[in-house]
């Protein structure tokens, strides 16, 4: 049986908070959130005319959407990279992690708030599958567009739609994040400060932050399984 990642840089006591992201993985955030918003923008001004009139310098807008969108794999690579990625590397490996808490809370849809959770929620994975995927294409299609002198037509009128359509797809998953964010300051306020409060913790996270002996579900309510802290209870989803 595999042990859950859940355990490893446990969060850190600090009177009232515990740590949740390192600052690495704060400074990831923003920088990708910084590119992405680059490409938002100047995709506006390339595809919607009043946009385009209002920018001018296509070429230029048209240069920096390239490049922004190049840069955000390149980072996520060079920042995921030795000592100081590992926390990152750590995380992205809890998000690829599958029990059977987080099938629970999908059958529930998030509904039932005695479903324990480990650090990131499903709906957190789920987002988190979905953008790393997005990122593919609008990179591999991205490059079509751009250099498409080696590609056959069929293949650079496949690749604007579907980068068209991922980029759409992709805005309105970024929107349901921020507005989750917003919805919940103190999840937001740990990606700026690195730290959040034990009561969040125990309440949205039991499984990532409680020790052992102290595990319950929400309220005070045992959760399903075995107690140890973290996910290493539950078998991996196949």
């Amino acid at each position: 049986m595999l042990r859950s990642p859940e355990g490893a840089h446990a969060s850190t006591p600090r009177g009232d908070l515990v740590s949740r992201f390192h600052l690495s993985e704060r400074l990831l955030h923003w920088v990708i959130a910084l590119l992405f918003g680059i490409c938002m923008v100047t995709a506006a001004a390339l595809y919607f005319d009043p946009f385009a009139a209002l920018v001018g310098r296509r070429e230029t807008v048209k240069a920096l959407h390239v490049y922004a969108g190049l840069a955000i794999p390149a980072v996520l690579v060079a920042m995921s990279a030795g000592r100081w990625g590992r926390p990152f590397r750590d995380d992205a490996a809890r998000l690829n992690r599958w029990t059977h808490h987080d099938r629970r809370w999908l059958r529930r849809l998030g509904r039932d708030s005695f479903v324990p959770q480990g650090k990131f929620n499903a709906g957190q994975k789920l987002n988190a599958a979905f953008t790393a995927g997005a990122i593919v294409l609008l990179v591999a299609t991205g490059v079509v567009m751009r250099w498409f002198d080696p590609f056959p037509l069929w293949m650079r009128t496949g690749s604007t739609f579907v980068h068209d359509w991922t980029a759409f797809a992709l805005l309105f998953t970024i929107a349901g994040h921020m507005r989750y964010a917003f919805r919940d300051p103190d999840a937001l306020r740990s990606m700026v400060r690195g730290t959040i409060s034990r009561e969040w913790a125990a309440r949205h996270a039991a499984l990532w932050h409680l020790p052992p002996l102290e595990h319950r579900g929400t309220h005070g309510h045992p959760s399903p399984g075995p107690a140890r802290g973290d996910d290493s209870d539950v078998e991996p989803s196949r």
